[in-house]
């Protein structure tokens, strides 16, 4: 039975480096500390840092996540040309009279072409690319005990990490309705690449954190872009608020017609207790 009331927020930015994971964990905090119980999902699997935030450590993985990739049986291969044809990501490649050959950095792992070849030449092969951690967040100041992060991590090198993104929210989504959570707040990898669209994907709501910079404005205006394709409501978080230009991130907001729900001006001690992994003393 999944829970009504669970509320699926995602915490993204165009540009890295805005503060994204720093809100994300202030935010998780501001409600846990309300009595609301909080999941803490962190889909930058490629550099997950909230765990260092918080001051946590990632030891045995909960889940492994797998993928399955073509493999070819020589013996079987009649070298048809038809598995390279089929496949949309271009991942593999079939000189003239010659065997395919897979280009597993591009290979997303559909299966098109072991099921569309006609003689059994490629079979799947099953190989991890990523790992799934929990952590729960112990603090005596919490009245609830309810604050749980998820970390994922991809294997190492791995360029094509939508899926292992998509396998977190997954198990996250699950563990939530397990837990009966309030919250679930899934803080994104930083651009708009496919990673990050999945992690947005079935999100309630976006808060897309930028600062005032030009390069903030520019980054802003590609994630509420991306937003609006995928039909997610976002607002904006102004992060180091006080820096820089703020007239550059006015006219991005009024494009989309968002509004900038929070303007975070810059805190040494929020620096201070961020270095620390400390940030769960810092009020949102």
């Amino acid at each position: 039975m999944t829970n009504d009331k669970l509320k699926r927020i995602a915490i993204t930015g165009g540009k890295g480096g805005t503060g994204k994971s720093t809100v994300a964990i202030l935010f998780a905090n501001k409600l846990v500390k309300e009595d609301k119980k909080v999941i803490l999902c962190d889909c930058d699997i490629e550099c997950p840092n909230d765990y260092l935030l918080l001051g946590q450590k990632l030891r045995k993985p909960q889940e492994k996540v797998y993928a399955e990739f073509p493999k070819l049986i020589k013996k079987k291969c009649k070298k048809c040309g038809l598995c390279a044809k089929t496949c949309r990501s271009n991942a593999i490649f079939q000189a003239p009279g010659k065997y395919p050959v897979f280009i597993k950095d591009l290979c997303s792992g559909c299966g098109a072409c072991w099921i569309v070849c006609p003689y059994g030449a490629i079979r799947p092969n099953k190989e991890e690319i990523g790992k799934i951690y929990l952590n729960k967040i112990k603090d005596l100041r919490f009245r609830a005990k309810g604050f749980y992060l998820i970390t994922g991590m991809a294997k190492a090198g791995l360029e094509e990490t939508g899926p292992v993104v998509s396998k977190v929210k997954e198990f996250a989504l699950k563990f939530a309705r397990e837990k009966k959570a309030d919250f679930i707040l899934f803080d994104t990898a930083a651009g708009t690449h496919c990673p990050v669209i999945s992690a947005l994907l079935d999100v309630d709501l976006a808060y897309a954190v930028t600062e005032p910079t030009p390069m903030g404005a520019t980054d802003l205006n590609l994630i509420l872009d991306l937003c609006q394709k995928l039909k997610v409501p976002a607002k904006v978080i102004l992060n180091q608020a006080n820096l820089g230009d703020k007239t550059k991130i006015y006219p991005i907001t009024k494009k989309f017609g968002v509004g900038v729900e929070k303007e975070i001006p810059y805190s040494k001690k929020i620096v201070e207790a961020y270095s620390k992994g400390k940030l769960l003393n810092i009020n949102f």
